[in-house]
C-alpha cells in the first residue's frame, strides 16, 4: 500500500480490514484481459453491509493503473468509492488512469507484490449473469479474511 500517494485511500481500506469488513466478500467481477474486482458483495450477489461513508478520489496522485497495482471502484461519481478495489490484470493506464477534471481516473493505492497467480487463476474463472450483474463468477470466489502485516 502506498499511504505517501494516497493516503485517504490507505486509510479507508486498512479500516474495512481492521474491522474484518472482507471476510466471506467476493471477487464478484472477473474480465479477464482488464480486472479483477471485490470486496463489496457475498454470496448471491448481495451487497454487503456495514459500508463507510465514500470517499475524496486522489488522482492524480503519481500512480498508474499498471498490472498489479490495486486501485477503488467507484460508480460514476469521482468521489464515490467504498470497500471495492480492483487489481489490474493488464497495463489500463490509457484507459482508468486521471486525464482531467472530466475524466478522474481510478484511484490506485497499492501492488500486489505476492500472490499474481492466484489473482490470474481467478481470472481464468467461467463468468456469466448473476442477479442482474455481468462479469461475475459461476462459482463463488470468497475472500476468506484481509489482514493487515505491517
Amino acid at each position: 500500500l502506498d499511504p505517501t500517494a494516497a493516503p485517504v485511500t490507505v486509510r479507508n481500506f486498512l479500516s474495512y480490514v481492521a474491522s474484518s469488513y472482507y471476510t466471506s466478500t467476493l471477487f464478484h467481477r472477473v474480465v479477464p484481459g482488464f480486472v479483477i474486482q471485490g470486496g463489496g458483495y457475498t454470496t448471491g450477489m448481495e451487497r454487503k453491509a456495514g459500508q463507510s461513508a465514500p470517499i475524496a478520489l486522489e488522482t492524480p496522485n503519481g500512480l498508474s493503473n499498471v498490472r498489479a497495482t490495486v486501485a477503488m471502484a467507484r460508480t460514476n461519481v469521482p468521489d464515490s468509492a467504498t470497500s471495492e478495489f480492483f487489481v489490474n490484470l493488464v497495463d489500463n493506464s490509457a484507459t482508468l488512469d486521471y486525464r482531467s477534471a472530466a475524466n478522474p481516473g481510478y484511484a490506485v493505492f497499492g501492488t500486489v507484490v505476492q500472490g499474481m497467480d492466484v489473482v490470474d487463476s481467478i481470472a481464468t474463472q467461467p463468468t456469466g449473469v448473476v442477479n442482474g450483474f455481468q462479469d461475475v463468477p459461476l462459482s463463488d470466489v470468497t475472500i476468506t479474511f484481509a489482514l493487515q502485516v505491517k
